[in-house]
């Protein structure tokens, strides 16, 4: 009979160990090397047959045990350390209580999927990794952050095989009674709740969990709740799932049912209401709506409700293509919104416009999650300086009149948390040269260029290691690899030749991602012959892992495991080449700590980032990367390979992956292989261990999470927690005020007469274009026309530099020109100021009008920009060619 239940009985912990509890339960058990060697010290066996999960141990850790260990006393001598040293660490100053006071008093950072531990699965690629690592950082650095997600009942599917290599997806129920949250709770004892009205006078009820990321609350929404409807019961039921309106749902309660999460536990423990509101991608942008209307039962309008929200809000975009963008029909937001559903009292229209693509190239009845959430905040950002290039062009038609390169969207690129990703060993080597918490302190808050004691470590050290994290990764893989093909109906009789798989000593490549199309998973496989040849080479041998899932809808990514799978089942290679199923947190760290290589061979530049890489050089491990993401930032020859990209005009994708395929081969059979196998004077790659060196030395600094974290403390955070505090209810009004007039009155804002001349001193009888020589100046003198507007409304700006074939402005500066008096009897108004000529080649300038406030985080924020006319004034065009 199968049970309709299933639970687990727990043991009552003796009072001696009832710390034990409280580690299992904060989550920085999953960084903290000590207090995982205390849980598997507990039961070495139950440890590893749990995962890992300090949770999953203790409710199998038989009571004898348990009694045993409560009269142990090196054990609880242990124990205390250890529990001393959480909270010490929860409860101590860190980083950022040693920063300025005017720093925000709380960020609350919403993302859709968190990827803490493998035993809390709510993620299911880059971007929930990327959000875990951020808390983690965070609570490393003790930025008062509180995460906020949903609670998925069947995660991210677990991943098998068929015989034939196909994907199979599996949805294991999680108990959220048997994952380290607990609920939160009223101070009666009861459930904390929140709702959100649904159309037909229905709601959508949720409670709120909460893990502990070591110093960062993390709440998550749970709408299986015995309140709601089947349908609502199963609005988390699994992450990106579901048709349009599930997802709808999903991302009404992520955004605003989580503001109401936070406002509930800010109001049951005392924690600062957040300041700064961090929208991660676009998926739980509703939470500026909720906080509009907020705003609006306090008294402000639409509009000044809509400049107090943007002001502490930041949006970060991790899409480089428009298609990976969640976009719902108009008509099933609209019915989602307004007097008989969510949020009443803002008109359907103005929710409608925040979202729709009201703009060139855009479709005007589809409601745009990432535009929505760009419209929502003031302070926007990519996630590498590539994907930032990449961002404003692809959302530049919300700022029509500026060049890309002016669109208000900058760049912070990404990091990973170095304490969850670097082996113990790894750490371990670099804490005997420099000490536990000077390394400690180097892999979480950073902050300097170099890790020059690298450059100590002996050259045998290195190898040696990197020998011993190879051998680790070759025993997992047999292990893993074992499971697989027992999965896949294959009898013990059948597998003797898993022993053989991989060698210890030879190059290990690694290749693990989520499968969509543009990552090319099979890139290898253009020329199988040559690969083959690379793979079975009698003196240079490569060995590769795989891993990756694709989406369940996506039959095109299964097609493509498919494919690998069985060049990689080919008895001649399947010693040599592998792919591993169920690709997690779990098997991503042994990978990261035993390749020797890492490859990332995506469409060019269709990768935000890829964080991957990154936790790989960590750990010595080179990079043999197309020059996308962080790789197209931080490439240097020490660091790895870069391999050359076919993305010229006229190539077509096929002919494309060809010529990138050779180009990897190439550099795999000529460069990467020769590296690793050549032997100096000593027997030892000497070569390929100062790469290793040289990548742990340079680059390991710049990937850190904590890098990450403070810039978005210093660049995005701060001067978000400014605008919010300057813009209460009066400066909201009147922002919104001006920015409605200024709107109006734009129409009127006309560039008339542009002339040059050069200064007194230098003016000689000749044409202007005869002083232009590199150091001289020019003089402008420009005259406008504002109609209603003032000076004050507005800057006017000679904007110069370089010009390309068409008279484009590139790498352009903008300079203020300054009014020389009072308007004129005509209106006009004339502005004058110097240009200089410091850059050689053709160049060229022209004039503009943007509208100017104080309280605006870009000139260009109101998208409005006047130009001159192209009879205004040989000045107005180029100057010199």
């Amino acid at each position: 009979m199968k049970a309709i239940r299933r639970f687990t009985v727990r043991p009552v912990l003796p009072e001696p160990l009832r710390p034990l509890s409280e580690l299992a339960r904060n989550l920085r058990w999953s960084w903290h090397a000590e207090t995982r060697d205390l849980f598997q010290s507990v039961d070495p066996e139950r440890w590893a047959s749990s995962g890992g999960d300090p949770m999953r141990l203790l409710g199998s850790v038989p009571p004898a045990r348990l009694a045993e260990l409560a009269g142990d006393r090196r054990f609880l001598r242990r124990l205390t350390a250890v529990a001393d040293d959480l909270r010490d660490y929860v409860g101590g100053e860190r980083w950022y209580q040693a920063q300025p006071e005017s720093r925000p008093a709380a960020i609350a950072y919403f993302s859709p999927e968190f990827g803490i531990t493998a035993a809390l699965p709510q993620y299911s690629g880059g971007l929930g990794i990327l959000a875990g690592d951020h808390l983690k950082a965070a609570s490393d650095l003790g930025v008062p952050l509180i995460g906020v997600g949903l609670l998925y009942r069947h995660g991210y599917f677990r991943q098998s095989l068929s015989r034939e290599g196909w994907q199979q997806e599996h949805y294991p129920v999680l108990d959220p009674n048997e994952l380290p949250v607990s609920q939160l709770r009223e101070a009666d004892g009861s459930p904390a709740r929140i709702s959100l009205a649904l159309p037909g006078s229905t709601a959508l009820h949720a409670r709120i969990w909460r893990a502990e990321v070591g110093r960062i609350p993390l709440l998550l929404l749970d709408s299986d709740v015995e309140e709601n409807d089947l349908g609502e019961r199963a609005v988390t039921d699994r992450l990106y799932g579901g048709g349009s309106e599930h997802r709808l749902l999903q991302e009404m309660l992520l955004g605003i049912g989580g503001v109401r999460a936070v406002r509930t536990y800010c109001r049951l423990t005392g924690h600062p209401e957040p300041e700064v509101f961090h929208t991660n991608e676009g998926h739980a942008g509703f939470l500026g709506l909720e906080r509009i209307a907020e705003l609006a039962e306090e008294g402000l309008d639409f509009d000044a409700a809509l400049e107090a929200v943007r002001a502490g809000t930041v949006f970060t975009t991790h899409t480089p293509v428009p298609a990976g963008i969640d976009r719902f029909d108009r008509a099933l937001v609209a019915r989602h919104f307004g007097p008989d559903a969510e949020l009443p009292r803002i008109d359907v229209e103005r929710i409608l416009q925040l979202g729709l693509e009201t703009y060139p190239g855009g479709e005007p009845n589809l409601f745009n999650m990432a535009v929505m959430g760009l419209r929502l905040a003031q302070r926007g950002n990519g996630v590498s300086l590539l994907h930032g290039r990449v961002s404003r062009e692809m959302f530049s038609g919300l700022w029509p009149g500026f060049d890309p390169d002016e669109v208000p969207i900058t760049s912070v690129t990404n990091g990973v948390h170095a304490p969850t990703w670097v082996a113990p060993e790894v750490f371990r080597l670099g804490a005997r040269q420099i000490g536990a918490q000077r390394a400690e302190d180097a892999l979480t808050v950073g902050g300097s260029d170099r890790w020059d004691s690298v450059a100590d470590i002996p050259d045998e050290d290195i190898w040696a290691l990197r020998g011993e994290l190879r051998a680790r990764l070759v025993e997992e893989v047999r292990r893993r690899l074992w499971a697989s093909w027992r999965q896949r109906g294959a009898g013990t009789a059948e597998l003797g030749w898993i022993d053989g798989v991989l060698d210890p000593g030879v190059l290990t490549i690694g290749f693990a991602r989520r499968v969509p199309s543009y990552k090319r998973l099979t890139l290898m496989l253009r020329d199988r012959d040559r690969l083959m040849d690379l793979l079975l080479h009698p003196e240079r041998p490569i060995q590769i892992v795989v891993a990756g899932k694709a989406h369940p809808a996506d039959d095109g990514g299964k097609r493509l495991i498919q494919e690998l799978v069985r060049f990689a089942d080919d008895p001649r290679v399947r010693h040599r080449i592998v792919f591993l199923p169920d690709y997690g947190m779990a098997m991503a760290q042994k990978l990261y700590q035993g390749c020797d290589v890492w490859l990332n061979n995506p469409l060019r530049p269709l990768e935000a980032c890829g964080t991957s890489g990154m936790k790989a050089a960590l750990n010595g491990c080179l990079n043999l990367s197309v020059l996308d993401g962080w790789w197209d930032e931080w490439y240097q020859p020490d660091f790895g390979w870069a391999i050359p990209t076919a993305d010229g005009v006229g190539y077509d994708t096929e002919h494309r992956d060809d010529i990138e395929a050779a180009a990897l081969y190439d550099l795999l059979e000529q460069r990467v292989a020769p590296r690793f196998y050549e032997r100096g004077r000593g027997g030892l790659p000497d070569r390929w261990i100062e790469m290793v060196r040289r990548t742990l030395t340079l680059l390991g600094p710049k990937v850190l999470a904590g890098r990450m974290v403070r810039e978005y403390v210093d660049r995005l955070y701060t001067p978000a927690a400014h605008a919010h505090r300057a813009m209460d209810a009066q400066a909201a009004r009147d922002l919104a005020a001006w920015k409605a007039r200024v709107r109006s009155a734009w129409h009127e804002v006309s560039v008339d007469h542009v002339e040059t001349s050069a200064p007194p001193a230098e003016r000689t009888g000749a044409p202007p274009a005869a002083t232009a020589e590199l150091g001289s100046t020019l003089g402008l003198r420009v005259r406008v026309s504002l109609g209603s507007l003032s000076p004050d409304d507005v800057e006017v700006q000679a904007v110069s530099g370089r010009v390309d074939e068409e008279d484009r402005i590139t790498d352009a500066t903008a300079v203020p020109l300054k009014p020389t008096g009072e308007a004129g009897p005509d209106g006009h108004w004339v502005y004058e100021g110097p240009l200089g000529l410091d850059r050689t080649g053709p160049y060229g300038y022209t004039v503009r009008v943007l509208p100017a406030h104080r309280l605006l985080a870009s000139p260009a924020e109101l998208g409005l920009v006047t130009v001159p006319a192209q009879e205004a004034g040989e000045g107005a065009g180029v100057l010199l060619r």
